[in-house]
């Protein structure tokens, strides 16, 4: 059983992933086997990442370029190209979040969150699907949503808007190039305890809102999203395209 999740000879491309969930999930590939390369527009930050990783034993090294711009990008994967890496898993992790009324929101900070939530997610996965494509040996997407894939809250429209365009683009992804043995498939976390999240956390109104609305009563860890990440990364999953499994204690579940 534990070879249908082996991840051993293949390598693992995770945006955003200096800390927080991308760490998570970089660092849990890793431990099923992978080769990864972290991904973050700070080097300094990024390169602690990548030694704490390589300190417990792993296969890791950063790539430092900005998910939002497609020069950066193609210049990032033809560094990978001459290096003879080729990326085999993809998770498309890099984000952000704006909270704002839709009545006060600036455009420049709607079209912030949805290039960095949701083109970016095109883009790097283009570049990484081309590649896959020309070398036919398949592969692996995974596109972070989120809640908001599936239900809205107040004063995160472009979040909102952006997650709930990488639930449609993962099956995009699945429409398209499920024919060259890619699986597209997407995370849909809850409400999980991460630094973005500090603001939340730290609300008693809302944290006392989150565990009352949640079946579980309690906020996620991040951990508890690894397993979704290497089994969609893994041939476990070969005959999965184009969903999106909701890690969230049940919220969706309920009204």
């Amino acid at each position: 059983m534990s070879a249908l999740f082996d991840l051993t000879g293949k390598t693992a491309l995770v945006t955003g992933s200096a800390r927080g969930l991308g760490l998570s999930y970089a660092e849990g590939l890793a431990a099923a086997g992978a080769r990864v390369i972290l991904n973050d527009i700070r080097d300094t930050l990024m390169a602690e990442a990548v030694d704490k990783l390589v300190t417990k034993g792993y296969s890791a090294q950063g790539l430092v370029f900005d998910v939002t711009d497609e020069a950066a990008i193609e210049k990032a994967f033809s560094a990978l190209d001459e290096q003879g890496i080729h990326v085999d898993i993809l998770i498309n992790n890099a984000g952000i979040q704006y909270r704002k009324p839709m009545v006060e929101l600036e455009l420049e900070n709607w079209q912030k969150v949805i290039d960095t939530n949701l083109t970016s997610a095109f883009l790097v996965s283009r570049a990484a699907a081309k590649r896959m494509i020309a070398r036919n040996t398949g592969g692996k997407i995974v596109n972070i949503g989120s809640l908001t894939s599936q239900a809205a809250r107040p004063t995160v429209a472009p979040y909102t808007a952006a997650k709930g365009g990488i639930k449609m683009l993962t099956c995009s992804m699945a429409a398209e190039w499920a024919q060259f043995n890619i699986q597209t498939n997407a995370i849909g976390p809850g409400y999980i305890l991460t630094d973005m999240n500090t603001a939340l956390i730290e609300d008693k109104k809302f944290d006392a809102w989150v565990k009352s609305s949640n079946p579980s009563q309690r906020w996620g860890h991040p951990d508890e999203l690894i397993g979704t990440a290497v089994f969609l990364s893994s041939k476990a999953s070969n005959y999965i395209n184009g969903q999106i499994i909701y890690v969230d204690g049940g919220w969706l579940a309920v009204l």
